[in-house]
């Protein structure tokens, strides 16, 4: 820990394992609701479950992005954090809101936009906390005499993905114009701006751990940018085949669509290529390894397999099946989650000053977390399959359809059995690490 003011991002990491334990609780009520065992629909209806569960992955994954530009701004601008006391304020804001609106749902406190659910009162404060935490970064990186290409693509990430919140604050009557603009948010953040944030938090953990000459490292982040521009923005094209919108959308969406996987593609080549030319061995193997993961599932669950159902032509068939479901889980995955414990197992030890990174606990969280996902998106993806040829090529019921699926489910629960382990596993290592140190230190590598 170089400077004193990166002990905040502690407290973010530490709240993000906190959601994304609750995120996989509520996904094991929808796993057993999926195969009859829904003894708790008195107090948590499936709707309430899954509204629960998709929002607890946006909020865990955004506060694991502040704590990593917490942690990643002052050490790449070489000074510290602007407004120490404001990232606190803002820290415990943030966990205010999350909080209010997972007990609102319970309620019915909801909007009931997908992924948006938040109250209308909630979301004011959330572009409050928002702004808050640019304004922070923004001050620090200009005050700064240091401005580096990483901190600068991670900077205007997190700024975009504030800017594109502002449209899903744009309510409608009619349900076509309403999802139009609801789609600004979560396409172009998660196959947008999302990726720059991804660019700039793998630039830096390559950076460190690879020891790669930084200006080789950050001329693949310009490549990376171009590609989500190119292909990210008119992607979006592709949630607006069946709701409504002129014909035009088919084949904007099915052409960006399909140059999509290019940008994460070109993640992938960029953290392997740089990971086989370090010369330096790096003693944090652990961290290297979740960066790895993080672009090469990436390239899997949101490339490849996001291609493969994002074409109209298959489209119209999988739309609205668990094919989107297997996708979106790995998608997540690789490309955020794994991000979000990779910058974390680079920084804990950092900031706690111990090198739990080659306990054998620290191992298993890598191998059985990412081969339980796997093997939960196999599952589903088979499940998927299976509804579409049954509900939307045989014509069967929707629910006959979900009790002939079932058996897929059980072997889905026991893929999350493993999956849980390794985030417990995970968790328990985070904890065991203790808090942050009161002195600031050098760093060492």
């Amino acid at each position: 820990m170089k400077f004193k003011s990166q002990r905040i991002a502690y407290n973010f990491f530490a709240f993000s394992m906190l959601l994304l334990f609750l995120q996989i609780c509520y996904g094991f009520i929808m796993g057993f609701a999926r195969i009859g065992m829904d003894g708790l629909h008195e107090w948590i209806p499936f709707n309430v479950a899954r509204t629960t569960h998709t929002n607890l992955l946006v909020v865990w994954l955004l506060s694991g992005f502040m704590g990593a530009a917490y942690y990643i701004i002052p050490e790449e601008s070489d000074r510290e954090l602007e407004w120490p006391w404001l990232a606190q304020i803002q820290f415990w804001s943030l966990a205010v809101v999350a909080v209010s609106a997972v007990i609102g749902f319970h309620f019915g406190w909801w909007e009931g936009r997908k992924f948006l659910e938040i109250p209308r009162e909630l979301d004011y404060l959330v572009v409050v906390n928002v702004l808050s935490f640019i304004a922070n970064l923004a001050v620090t990186l200009w005050k700064s005499n240091r401005k580096t290409t990483t901190s600068g693509i991670l900077f205007f990430g997190l700024l975009a993905a504030a800017l594109f919140y502002l449209p899903g604050m744009i309510h409608d009557d009619n349900q076509t114009i309403d999802s139009f603009w609801r789609w600004w948010v979560v396409h172009l953040w998660v196959e947008g701006v999302w990726e720059l944030i991804m660019g700039g938090i793998l630039s830096f953990l390559l950076i460190k751990l690879t020891g790669i000459d930084r200006e080789i490292i950050e001329k693949w982040l310009y490549v990376i940018v171009g590609l989500t521009f190119l292909s990210g923005i008119l992607g979006i094209g592709h949630h607006y085949y069946f709701i409504g919108t002129p014909n035009y959308w088919l084949w904007i969406g099915g052409f960006f669509s399909a140059l999509e996987p290019l940008a994460f593609l070109g993640m992938a080549i960029f953290a392997i290529t740089m990971a086989n030319k370090g010369g330096r061995n790096h003693p944090n193997r652990l961290a290297l390894k979740w960066s790895i993961a993080c672009s090469v599932l990436s390239f899997v669950g949101a490339g490849f397999l996001g291609f493969a159902h994002t074409l109209p032509q298959i489209n119209v068939w999988t739309h609205g099946t668990l094919v989107t479901g297997m996708h979106g889980h790995l998608a997540f995955w690789g490309a955020y989650a794994c991000l979000v414990l990779a910058i974390m197992a680079y920084a804990t030890p950092q900031l706690t000053g111990r090198k739990l990174y080659t306990h054998y606990l620290s191992e298993f969280a890598f191998w059985a977390s990412n081969i339980g996902m796997v093997a939960m998106t196999t599952a589903m993806g088979v499940a998927g399959v299976a509804q579409v040829v049954l509900e939307r090529r045989m014509g069967m019921d929707f629910l006959a359809v979900q009790t002939e699926i079932e058996p897929h489910f059980i072997g889905f629960l026991l893929a999350a059995c493993l999956f849980l382990s390794g985030i417990l596993a995970y968790i328990y290592m985070f904890i065991k690490s203790g808090l942050p140190r009161q002195t600031v230190g050098e760093i060492y590598e």
